[in-house]
């Protein structure tokens, strides 16, 4: 009885920490078979559009479930990138002016040879996610 008792303990700690596994990559929200110059290509076109819409050191998000505009901090990019079909999404982390953490998702689309951000969306704030999900 010991014994069986054992091995049922052993997996069901495997089974956790794999599973633990698995939901913190899905988190994570990266595929891998995006690298290289395509990878590059997302994160300048998300850098780009942040840098260019900074005034004063300061980038304005218009919030639309709080219905205000939002002053932010640029902290970085996310490593993860995804693919949703004819956009890519990619995250960047930011600080408010009430020192909470703002993470906005980045839709960036082929353009030509380059790779443009078109939309920036809250996506959560101090970790608390919004509604939509673009990152699974």
């Amino acid at each position: 009885m010991k014994r069986v008792f054992k091995s049922f303990l052993i997996l069901i700690v495997l089974a956790y920490f794999s599973l633990s596994a698995v939901s913190t990559s899905a988190w994570a929200g990266d595929d891998p078979s995006i690298k290289g110059a395509l990878r590059e290509g997302i994160k300048a076109g998300m850098k780009s559009y942040i840098d260019n819409r900074m005034i004063n050191s300061t980038f304005y998000i218009y919030d639309a479930v709080e219905g205000k505009l939002i002053r932010l901090k640029f902290l970085k990019l996310h490593e993860g990138i995804v693919n949703k079909g004819n956009f890519y999404v990619s995250c960047a982390d930011f600080r408010d002016e009430r020192g909470q953490k703002v993470d906005l998702d980045f839709l960036v689309i082929p353009d030509g040879d380059s790779l443009k951000t078109i939309q920036a969306v809250v996506h959560s704030i101090d970790g608390k996610k919004r509604k939509y999900h673009l990152e699974s």
